[in-house]
């Protein structure tokens, strides 16, 4: 047989390179960035702090759009920038310096202030994957989140200034194959299984076993036969509640043999088989949050608009309703066994996960020529990869920033209840972007205007409780500590900040983990943070 040919020297480098981040999101998450251009509007601190976590990891490209010039408390805040760069284009020497962190990205600048380039250029942001906006005046975010939100282009924004920060996700419709949930049970169907997986584990009476197989068998063979144990027992019932697990794990250790002292050997597989009693036996039902993502209108009323996810659930649902399961995972935990043994199981699973795979997929081929689509709008390789977290999909609908601005006065009362709620820092940001459209400056910019701004702002913010209904007066200190930063970045905020940014662009691009949903802010003085949905 012929040896594989060896990778080239150009992939190993770049696995090398990447090694880390490929083992959290995987070569084709890692495609999926390399592919994705991304605007960034203001080269901020927090600005080039974002495109930083985005370069470093090799996104595909980014544009930076900033109409300014570097000023002196540019240098004091950016590291991106020195005392020569002051008076040039702002992105043009940002784009400069990032570049230069990683040779495979592509960068870009416009010279221009966000408002020109959507006046005049209104389909300009429509050829990107991600938008992020920093220190965005409120005049140019409502438009921009307008036509981002029609076009359909997720859209990040962030606000860095003193020890606070602000980010806030736009996003019309999210979809996620890859949740990576922080805990996950192994998925064996050993209380239900499918034919050939019964037959071969029938094969083994844990009872007829001499010494060395015992030793040798592989835990799930263990469990399995002790499952059956319990079946014969109770007339055939499931093992479900805390006292069946019980009786199963006490099964398995009254089995253990006896030395030549009269003292029990629990050996290491059955050890595991005990253990593997608390994760490998849990329901085999469809999950709650499957079940509605393929009752969603979105599946069950496909279209030719529809994206590859929707005709997916739409073959998946098809399976289910037929099989009366969800595709197998096709993957089985490391254990105590001979290797013989061990790959047979394994190799039992990954048959059927392969086999569920391509029925998924065909139904799926066929969904896509009835509405008329190109062959390839799905893939295989797609379709085995969802089958696989099929348990784990996740669906996120996302509000409209302008319609939080202009028509849906936020229902605040409940957290402005508590004192010590970070979301009276959101009304005070909000108030402060007010602030600078009627002012056209921070409070607090100039010291001799630190008061006088204080009591501007107050008035502002009074305002804006007002128009949403609530009675909750904020403590003046907040509202003079705000004034007091006079619109200033610290970096150390804006790095910390800028990776959480990074992170939740990276979760959007590769459609891998749950984005927030929608509003994070964080307090560094308190080292604080907290996640709001508005």
């Amino acid at each position: 047989m012929a040896s594989p040919a060896p990778k080239s020297p150009e992939q190993s480098e770049k696995s090398k390179k990447y090694d880390r981040q490929l083992r959290l999101w995987g070569d084709h998450g890692q495609m999926l960035l390399e592919n994705a251009k991304v605007c960034l509007i203001n080269a901020t601190a927090l600005g080039t702090e974002i495109l930083k976590s985005l370069v470093l990891p090799g996104i595909g490209a980014f544009t930076i759009v900033d109409g300014e010039k570097v000023s002196e408390e540019d240098i004091g805040s950016n590291f991106f920038l020195d005392s020569d760069s002051v008076g040039m284009s702002r992105a043009q020497v940002t784009t400069n310096s990032l570049l230069e962190l990683n040779l495979d990205v592509r960068g870009d600048c416009i010279d221009e202030t966000p408002e020109h380039v959507l006046s005049h250029t209104q389909n300009f942001f429509n050829n990107f994957d991600l938008v992020i906006g920093t220190a965005l005046p409120e005049k140019v975010l409502i438009l921009l989140s307008k036509h981002l939100w029609e076009a359909n282009v997720p859209l990040i924004v962030c606000r860095s200034i003193g020890f606070l920060g602000y980010i806030r996700l736009q996003v019309k419709e999210h979809t996620v194959i890859e949740a990576h949930p922080d805990s996950e049970n192994p998925d064996l169907r050993l209380t239900n299984p499918w034919p050939e997986l019964k037959e071969h584990l029938d094969k083994v009476d844990i009872s007829k076993l001499d010494s060395k197989e015992r030793s040798h068998v592989p835990a799930l063979n263990i469990l399995y036969y002790f499952i059956k144990k319990f079946q014969e027992e109770n007339d055939g019932a499931q093992p479900v509640s805390r006292n069946d697990k019980n009786r199963i794990r006490e099964m398995i250790k009254n089995s253990v043999e006896y030395d030549e002292n009269g003292i029990q050997i629990l050996e290491e597989n059955f050890e595991e088989a005990i253990h593997f009693v608390n994760t490998c036996l849990s329901s085999q039902t469809i999950p709650k949050q499957l079940k509605t993502l393929l009752e969603d209108d979105a599946c069950t009323n496909l279209t030719q608009n529809s994206s590859p996810f929707w005709i997916m659930c739409a073959a998946l649902r098809e399976m289910i309703q037929s099989d009366e399961t969800i595709p197998v995972k096709g993957s089985i935990p490391d254990m105590a066994s001979d290797s013989e043994s061990y790959i047979a199981l394994q190799q039992i699973y990954h048959r059927k996960a392969l086999a569920q795979a391509e029925n998924v997929y065909r139904r799926a081929c066929q969904i896509v020529r009835n509405l008329g689509l190109p062959q390839d709008t799905v893939s295989e390789q797609e379709v085995k990869l969802f089958c696989k977290h099929s348990s784990e999909l996740h669906i996120m609908r996302g509000s409209c920033i302008a319609d939080e601005y202009e028509k849906n006065s936020p229902d605040l009362s409940s957290y402005l209840e508590d004192p010590d709620s970070l979301m009276f820092y959101y009304v005070i940001l909000r108030g402060l972007e007010r602030f600078i459209g009627e002012f056209n400056t921070y409070p607090g910019q100039f010291d001799d205007q630190v008061e006088p701004d204080v009591l501007k702002l107050k008035i502002i913010i009074g305002k804006l409780l007002s128009e949403w209904g609530c009675t909750q007066v904020l403590r003046d200190e907040r509202v003079h500590e705000v004034c007091r930063y006079g619109g200033a970045e610290l970096h150390s905020i804006s790095a910390i900040l800028g990776g959480a940014a990074a992170h939740e662009a990276i979760k959007l691009i590769t459609h891998q983990y749950k984005p927030l949903n929608n509003t994070f802010i964080y307090d560094a003085i308190t080292s604080n943070s907290a996640t709001y949905t508005l």
